[in-house]
């Protein structure tokens, strides 16, 4: 009985972490911009070991202004000797396209573990899976995905494009 209870303790545990993520809503003061993202007040959704992702909709009103959706990576304890001035994050889909960014590096020459990539077509990305997130240092450095990872992040994202 105590090992059933352990066992079953654990799996509500791994369940609660893997979870998805609350979306959040806010409205701008004028009323005309609306923002719709995941609820990382308690902590970021994981996307691979070591890597947290968020991902956001500005909503705009007006039909000359388009939905923009931004994917924000946040690498826990990323390090690099590279003194560049920039640095490029890729994401490889599934199909092999690729989502790129470069990101300015500090002044100090450090970089601070975070990036945004534009998700062009968010509708076509659920449709595809994130295989692997590469940033590209001194040496590059590659995040692979898991099937379950993968899994929610396609919930996450599903939940923000029907938000309203």
């Amino acid at each position: 009985m105590k090992k059933l209870m352990i066992v079953l303790v654990f799996l509500i545990a791994s369940s609660q972490i893997n979870a998805q993520a609350k979306v959040l809503t806010s409205v701008n003061d004028a009323g005309d911009v609306a923002t719709f993202e995941l609820d990382c007040s308690e902590k970021f959704q994981m996307l691979a070991k070591g890597l947290r992702y968020n991902i956001t909709r500005h909503e705009f009103k007006g039909p000359e202004m388009k939905n923009s959706y931004r994917l924000m990576l946040v690498m826990d304890g990323f390090y690099s000797k590279t003194l560049n001035k920039e640095m490029t994050i890729s994401a490889v889909l599934s199909d092999g396209t690729v989502m790129q960014a470069k990101k300015v590096i500090e002044d100090d020459g450090f970089f601070d573990g975070a990036c945004t990539l534009k998700i062009k077509d968010p509708k076509g990305l659920l449709a595809l899976d994130i295989v692997k997130v590469i940033v590209h240092a001194d040496k590059d450095v590659v995040y692979t995905l898991s099937d379950k990872s993968k899994a929610v992040f396609k919930k996450n994202l599903s939940n923000i494009i029907a938000a309203k």
